[in-house]
């Protein structure tokens, strides 16, 4: 099992933006059919989809969130980077590192808890606040 990392300022202030990072160990981020995905948990909610960016570069957000997020990658670090702008405490949550293969793609709605993910991350807590 391959424990992704992630890592960032655990207090971000209102309007801010905030950028976390997932350290992948073992696994190139560039093979084929893996999808590196960001989700978050907000205190008393359900998983949330944030977006993902494939093992060739391309990316996919939540709607919700599309016109706040950006996913990019550091493929010589083996890193993927998270950063939504312009955050408020609607967006203090657990955010997690989480991978699945191209066969799940579909179900991404259905994935609903932790365990539904092929690898993930212990998560790390992000709180917006002044």
């Amino acid at each position: 099992q391959v424990q992704l990392q992630e890592s960032g300022p655990g207090l971000v202030k209102p309007s801010q933006t905030l950028s976390l990072t997932c350290t992948v160990p073992g696994v190139p981020i560039t093979t084929a059919y893996y999808y590196w995905n960001w989700i978050r948990q907000a205190p008393g909610k359900g998983l949330e989809w944030i977006g993902y960016i494939s093992a060739w570069g391309r990316t996919d957000y939540n709607p919700s969130l599309r016109s706040r997020t950006s996913i990019s990658r550091d493929t010589s670090k083996n890193q993927i980077t998270l950063q939504l702008t312009s955050v408020t405490p609607e967006d203090t949550a657990i955010y997690y590192c989480a991978s699945i293969l191209k066969a799940k793609l579909g179900n991404i709605p259905t994935l609903l808890k932790l365990g539904d993910w092929d690898f993930r991350g212990a998560g790390t807590q992000v709180t917006v606040s002044s």
